[in-house]
């Protein structure tokens, strides 16, 4: 299993931002526990489960073992990893973990 941070290209408020997304939800979260990202950031979407998290935190979530991918050259790749993420979504509302 694996946990995957594609390139920084949103902007939003004055930041870049990344997508932090996983094979599983408990790893997403695991990760994102590590970053100390705030349970509350958690985005239980139809169009994926993720985080976003700043550009910043990018290459600390690669020193820590998540697999960077790129729009560029890893189209087919980080397709597959949004479809498993879209399969996470749950309709009713999940409740972040606690941190």
């Amino acid at each position: 299993m694996a946990v995957y941070v594609d390139d920084a290209v949103h902007r939003w408020r004055g930041l870049r931002w990344a997508h932090l997304m996983a094979d599983t939800v408990d790893e997403l979260h695991a990760m994102a526990r590590r970053l100390g990202i705030p349970g509350r950031a958690f985005q239980n979407k139809a169009s994926g489960v993720h985080y976003d998290i700043p550009a910043h935190l990018r290459p600390l979530a690669i020193a820590l073992g998540t697999q960077p991918l790129s729009r560029h050259t890893d189209r087919e790749r980080l397709r597959a990893v949004i479809a498993r993420a879209r399969a996470q979504w749950q309709p009713e509302p999940q409740p972040p973990p606690a941190n």
